[in-house]
């Protein structure tokens, strides 16, 4: 928690007494609960999922407001820099081992599930005897045709429109950590709002993609095998940009606000870091979903 004492920066800033982590425990728990009650249509599993929801955002703002109120009041010191800096590169890292799971899960289905009910190798009895006349190509529903027919999403409409934008947003928030250490206050904003604009621009974008992948192309969620591994990338890539363009939105308020400066301003960093690896992972999107 934040305290109003002042605090020696030889000293590595240890917090005490803090309330959030039970608080981040309890929701974590309640939501989880909700979300399973829902999920199996009992009346009572929506508001345990909202209160739960609830106290995971009163969470956030509450511990992520402490951590900004004890940095601009100049508790941390270099060391706690190199603490915050392992934790964003380890929470990255966790975060490339999630999306490596799942591109992990669609070349295994294109590379080996598919080419074996198809009949290549020693899927040939599978094949004949489950599922005569399956043809192995891809995109595929699978040898049921689960879901019925469907069309798939051109590369070259919407989805390299969004890989222009988030490569254009990568340019804007370099151009602003640049302006922020050159001290240019009104050239950062500029070009960090630029940013968060593009973030919501590309959401737009995927949300337009989504409505009509799902009322005029028959391509949803239940569409087979790639219905599933299509809307799993790439919804949770959406995802990710939601959550990144609200820590940009936060930063350009900090910004704003003059709490960064050209030597002291992990905060910008971080969420920097985030959204280049954010532009990374839909690279390989766009080339082994929507192209390949």
């Amino acid at each position: 928690m934040a305290h109003t004492e002042t605090h020696d920066p030889n000293i590595y800033y240890v917090p005490h007494g803090s309330r959030w982590p039970i608080i981040a425990t309890l929701g974590l728990f309640t939501t989880m609960i909700g979300a399973s009650l829902t999920l199996n249509h009992h009346a009572i599993g929506k508001p345990i999922l909202w209160a739960g929801l609830a106290a995971m955002i009163l969470m956030l703002f509450g511990w992520f407001g402490d951590v900004i109120r004890e940095s601009v009041k100049g508790f941390y010191n270099r060391q706690v820099d190199i603490s915050f800096r392992m934790g964003m590169i380890w929470f990255i890292f966790s975060e490339v081992m999630f999306f490596a799971a799942f591109f992990g899960a669609l070349f295994y289905t294109r590379m080996f599930s598919v080419p074996w009910l198809g009949g290549e190798g020693s899927g040939d009895l599978t094949n004949q005897f489950l599922y005569p006349g399956y043809t192995a190509a891809w995109p595929t529903n699978g040898p049921a045709n689960v879901g019925g027919a469907f069309e798939t999403i051109p590369a070259w409409g919407l989805p390299l429109l969004n890989t222009l934008i988030l490569l254009t947003s990568g340019i804007t928030i370099t151009i602003a950590h640049h302006a922020l250490i050159a001290g240019q206050r009104t050239k950062l904003l500029v070009w960090l709002g630029a940013t968060v604009a593009l973030g919501v621009l590309f959401l737009y974008y995927q949300g337009t993609e989504y409505a009509h992948a799902y009322h005029e192309l028959g391509l949803t969620l239940g569409s087979g095998i790639y219905g599933s591994t299509f809307f799993m990338l790439t919804g949770f890539h959406g995802m990710h940009v939601t959550l990144g363009t609200i820590m940009l939105l936060i930063i350009w308020f900090r910004c704003a606000k003059g709490h960064f400066s050209k030597d002291q301003h992990f905060g910008f960093e971080a969420v920097a870091w985030y959204w280049h690896f954010v532009d990374v992972v839909w690279l390989g999107l766009f080339l082994f979903v929507y192209v390949l």
